[in-house]
């Protein structure tokens, strides 16, 4: 995971904290069924305040996507990574996506553009 500090500083550090710990999940880190580190522990490693990195996990104990087994920990709960994929997608194509599509216009840059430099061909000549 990456420093919660070197993302966009207009973010509160909570929901950049939010942001490892869903790409976390999505990307298998954090597995289903299995338990999450705890909030000292991810607050260590990430540089954060616990209460803080506490505020973070409340959200998605709030969504329930994850679970507190008392006396034991936190745990991603089944089918909490398909759950969060789809509200994660949803929120890319509401907020992010007409930004990214209207500097992509601005650029003069296509899908095909994009496509092209992903498989090493570079930006093409304008």
């Amino acid at each position: 995971m990456t420093d919660p500090s070197s993302s966009s500083g207009a973010r509160p550090v909570y929901l950049r904290l939010r942001d490892l710990i869903a790409a976390a999940i999505l990307d298998g880190e954090f597995a289903e069924g299995e338990m999450l580190p705890s909030v000292r522990a991810f607050a260590a490693q990430q540089g954060a305040n616990p209460l803080t990195v506490a505020k973070a996990f409340q959200q998605f104990q709030d969504d329930r996507l994850i679970a507190v087994r008392r006396g034991v920990g936190m745990y991603v709960l089944e089918g909490a990574a398909e759950r969060l994929r789809n509200a994660e997608r949803a929120s890319f194509l509401e907020h992010e996506w007409p930004e990214v599509r209207a500097k992509l216009a601005r650029l003069g840059l296509s899908a095909e553009d994009l496509l092209a430099r992903e498989e090493g061909s570079g930006v093409p000549a304008t």
